[in-house]
């Protein structure tokens, strides 16, 4: 069994008229079920690594902990994690936390919002941000070059997504990779969750791809009062980083950036 996040694999290049044969890296898929207190609340397409901080930002993320610690994390709830082929951890809270809500359906690696009958339960419970602190667009527009260095998993692939927290300099705090999207950003936010080092006060979360509604919540929820995106956000992320006090900058390319919402500007 293959636990690590890439597969070695053959493939037949054509080239100026040439075909080749030769080595290539495969990122792995597999399904990931979350348990909070051994009941199921969702089942997830990700890249195995890391998978206690996703279970964790998971949970988080989703409100799930209503403010419980973690007292633990494992594989499986039940029998050796083997037999579930590492595919299933449970975080445990001592039944501190509420009874957890199951999302409806299964949470693909493109997004991590399926099945949610209402988003209004992941933003109701969020207060908007108060003074937080502005960060410089010229270091905005430099964040997707410096979480770049990070990506050793993309460098070998070409398949996964990233996210980064980051701090007022501009360094890189914390980067995590995954095939999905929203899976990087739980990965981030399980990490300093763990590391108790939330709500992320003072720090910036950027993030490879697009900025939809789920990137600006989780980004919200974890405390982050600025979120970058390399590719463009959707209306209702832009909606949902206004009614937060967040900004959110996107289409950061080649030193430009778009300011999309900028407390104090808009």
């Amino acid at each position: 069994m293959n636990r690590g996040p890439t597969r070695a694999a053959f493939v037949h290049r054509l080239a100026d008229g040439q075909r080749r044969r030769q080595p290539d890296r495969l990122v792995v898929e597999e399904p990931l079920s979350i348990q909070l207190d051994g009941r199921l609340v969702a089942t997830t397409m990700r890249t195995p690594g890391h998978d206690f901080e996703l279970a964790a930002g998971f949970c988080f993320g989703d409100g799930m902990l209503a403010g419980a610690p973690v007292q633990g994390i494992r594989y499986c709830a039940d029998g050796s994690a083997t037999d579930t082929a590492f595919n299933v951890v449970t975080v445990e809270t001592g039944g501190a936390a509420p009874t957890p809500e199951p999302r409806l359906g299964p949470t693909s690696s493109a997004c991590g919002l399926c099945g949610h009958d209402s988003i209004h339960a992941l933003t109701d419970r969020l207060e908007p941000f108060a003074g937080a602190e502005r960060i410089d667009p010229d270091l905005l527009a430099s964040m997707p070059d410096r979480m770049r260095d990070t990506q050793t998993l993309f460098a070998a692939t070409g398949a996964v997504h990233a996210a980064a927290a980051f701090d007022s300099s501009g360094a890189v705090v914390l980067a995590r990779e995954d095939i999905g999207r929203h899976n990087a950003v739980d990965k981030v936010v399980g990490r300093l969750l763990l590391d108790r080092r939330l709500p992320a006060s003072g720090l910036g979360l950027c993030v490879s791809g697009r900025a939809s509604f789920e990137m600006v919540q989780k980004a919200w929820a974890a405390g982050f009062a600025t979120l970058v995106a390399v590719s463009a956000p959707s209306a209702l992320a832009v909606e949902l980083a206004r009614a937060a006090g967040m900004t959110l900058a996107g289409f950061v390319r080649d030193g430009a950036v778009n300011l999309y919402t900028e407390p104090g500007a808009d």
